[in-house]
């Protein structure tokens, strides 16, 4: 069975809609037989009757002119029945059985029909001139008007009954589905973080007060969304300004010169902790995607963490120009770097490709790597791995704002074993972006 809707609901519509016409067509036809073999067995008859008062009213000398005249004008044949004839019968069915009785009644219990005589086909009558006569004849008539040419119209009409029927049915159904396709595509992009456009509150009162629903859901959170970074914004304000005063006065009173480092230190992480929730509330920051270049994206942030001491192995190969949110990529990739600087160790690559029609972004460390089973907790916000990789002093947010801004990619995060030990986080985009 096919997957979406619309396939399915066609699917039983039509064929709803083609049993019901075979059996309209069944019953017809089974109808039909009984008015058709009377009146085939009438014209056959009345062929019979002016053979026999034609011969009968006609001088001897002309009835072999009146023989002919038949042959050619109507397609009737008269030949004397020998005892010795082939015969073969009409083929079995309901008309047959009813055209040999009507035939029966009208011109007698002896008369007989056949398919063929001598292999000659046509439609074969037996009579007699009178009941009396021990002489049979037979008429040979067209075998069309013995042929039950059920599928002719009947079945055309059927056929274009069928076809209007099955587009009806898949208008019906389309309508039906079109509206839970864009809900559908709509539910995605709240997925990834961004707000729909409103869905259209029209059609069936079932699928308006849905669509109607749902924007207001839609509604909801998009206010949610700003009232949260409003209010994170005016926090990071609030406690970013007497941090900073503080560091001031830290560096200015604090005569021990290692009490001084030590405070100046826990200072600039409660500055980063503000900054991670900063970026994970912020999601895309508005900011709209543009055109990239992402072979110079990356080799932009590898420079900058040479510069702050931290030198990466590069493995950047040139990538197609995408349509992504700089800024935001840049905080994903400088995440998973700086992740695999904090609980990894060894050498660090970065790398890039194409691989299977989509771009891959690799950090890969030599850490103690992750276990397969907390691949996907580590992902969800506030959720760090003591057991494996220890001296976690960050909020646990890094992986899930890059988690945030690859489904706003259309993308995804895969955590992976690095062979010969440590992880690979892989950042996937599609090569279509």
């Amino acid at each position: 069975m096919p997957r979406t809707l619309l396939a399915r609901t066609f699917l039983v519509v039509a064929a709803l809609v083609l049993l019901t016409t075979a059996a309209w067509l069944s019953l017809f036809r089974y109808i039909d037989a009984e008015p058709r073999a009377r009146e085939t067995a009438q014209l056959a008859a009345s062929a019979v009757n002016l053979i026999r008062a034609s011969l009968f009213a006609a001088a001897p000398e002309k009835r072999l002119g009146l023989f002919t005249e038949f042959s050619t004008r109507e397609g009737i044949r008269l030949l004397p029945a020998e005892p010795d004839d082939r015969i073969e019968a009409m083929p079995d069915g309901r008309f047959i059985d009813l055209l040999q009785r009507e035939l029966a009644a009208r011109l007698g219990e002896h008369t007989r029909i056949a398919a063929a005589v001598n292999d000659i086909p046509g439609f074969w009558i037996s009579f007699r001139f009178d009941d009396a006569d021990e002489d049979e004849y037979w008429l040979v008539l067209p075998r069309e008007r013995a042929t039950r040419n059920f599928a002719g119209h009947w079945l055309t009409w059927g056929a274009l009954a069928v076809i209007l029927a099955l587009a009806v049915a898949w208008l019906i159904a389309s309508r039906i589905s079109r509206p839970l396709q864009a809900m559908a595509k709509s539910a995605e992009t709240v997925g990834r973080g961004q707000i729909p456009d409103p869905l259209p509150e029209d059609g069936t009162e079932e699928l308006s007060r849905l669509a109607i629903a749902f924007n207001a859901m839609a509604a909801d959170l998009q206010r949610h969304e700003k009232d949260r970074s409003e209010v994170l914004a005016g926090i990071s304000h609030d406690l970013r300004t007497p941090l900073t005063r503080l560091r001031l006065e830290t560096e200015m009173s604090v005569g021990d010169e290692d009490a001084r480092q030590a405070m100046v230190a826990d200072i600039e992480q409660m500055e980063a902790v503000i900054s991670q929730f900063m970026d994970y509330a912020r999601a895309e920051s508005g900011e709209t995607p543009v055109a990239t270049d992402l072979s110079h994206l990356l080799s932009t942030i590898a420079e900058r963490q040479a510069c702050i001491g931290q030198n990466l192995v590069t493995a950047i190969d040139a990538l197609p120009e995408m349509m992504l949110r700089p800024k935001a990529m840049t905080r994903a990739v400088t995440n998973l770097v700086d992740n695999a600087v904090k609980y990894g160790a060894g050498e660090i690559t970065l790398a890039a490709a194409v691989v299977d029609g989509e771009i891959r972004i690799e950090i890969r460390d030599r850490g103690p790597g992750i276990p397969a089973t907390d691949v996907e907790r580590l992902k969800r916000p506030f959720t760090r791995l003591e057991a494996a990789r220890t001296n976690t002093t960050g909020t646990g947010l890094g992986l899930a704002i890059v988690e945030r801004i690859a489904r706003l990619h259309d993308g995804r995060l895969d955590l992976l074993p690095n062979p010969g030990g440590g992880l690979i986080a892989r950042l996937s985009l599609a090569i279509s972006r």
